[in-house]
């Protein structure tokens, strides 16, 4: 048989073929006098077994293993191994679609996804609120709030799951009683119109009492005067990790204002 006989038996390619002369798996035959290949039914037993193989899923460097004689695996070995394998990806496969199918019914519940992407669904919540309390007010949504929506979806995923679920519930008391969402896009407003204005600016420090004052005590006393503290020391703005970053993602103003209010509240907290 030429070549092309040969793959058309076993049903794949020419190309395969030679793929696995290449690659050592089928033994390459003598050629004829004309140059052309001549395949007898050794070679096709032999083809068809190395098809065979990696239709269960195996590699070519597997099925090596396995057509090797004394230096290779045992066939059982590689398919317990196989075996192994693919649970493993179904196991991640059913935890991909698990969290695909929550991702659907959050979208479906709240009216599509965030623009800020996939969140938990206690984040997810608390967006669409932000957005309802959005829709009822004139003009467009402040710039700040938007900002601080992609911030709380950053906390929730570089944080530990405990700490994320910590973090929204400390949201969802800050913004539970009647009110409370409303006072804070007011707030957003008062920092959104600090973006141009110098730091010495009057309405920093009313921007800056606005914001303290729309944190409940009882979110104050869950974190402790040590960490508001720190949030709003000499060190904040000047370090090289997560809080130098926040401030230096606000106007000078603005920064002012969130850090004044900071220390407003690590002033409740002592």
């Amino acid at each position: 048989m030429r070549i092309g006989e040969l793959a058309g038996l076993i049903g794949i390619s020419t190309r395969a073929v030679r793929h696995y002369h290449h690659l050592g798996l089928l033994p390459e035959p003598e050629r004829r006098a004309n140059g052309y290949r001549d395949y007898g039914l050794r070679d096709a037993v032999a083809l068809a077994r190395v098809r065979r193989l990696t239709e269960l899923g195996l590699g070519l460097d597997e099925v090596r293993d396995v057509l090797a004689d004394d230096a290779g695996r045992e066939l059982h070995e590689v398919l317990d191994e196989l075996d192994a394998d693919l649970a493993r990806q179904e196991e991640e496969l059913r935890v991909r679609r698990a969290r695909l199918a929550a991702v659907r019914r959050q979208a479906e519940e709240h009216g599509g996804l965030p623009a800020e992407g996939p969140v938990s669904d206690e984040l997810a919540a608390f967006f669409a609120e932000m957005a309802r309390t959005s829709a009822a007010r004139p003009g467009p949504e402040p710039v700040l709030a938007s900002k601080e929506r992609e911030i709380l979806a950053l906390l929730e995923s570089a944080g530990e799951e405990g700490e994320s679920k910590r973090m929204v519930e400390m949201l969802s008391k800050a913004t539970s009683a009647p009110g409370a969402m409303e006072r804070a896009y007011e707030v957003y407003g008062l920092l959104d119109a600090l973006a141009g204005a110098g730091v010495e600016d009057r309405r920093v420090e009313e921007a800056a009492r606005a914001l303290a004052d729309c944190i409940p005590d009882a979110v104050v006393a869950e974190l402790g005067a040590e960490k508001w503290e720190h949030a709003a020391g000499p060190g904040a703005e000047s370090d090289d990790g997560f809080m130098a970053a926040y401030y230096a993602d606000f106007a000078p103003a603005q920064a002012r204002a969130v850090r004044r209010a900071i220390q407003l509240v690590a002033e409740r907290a002592r």
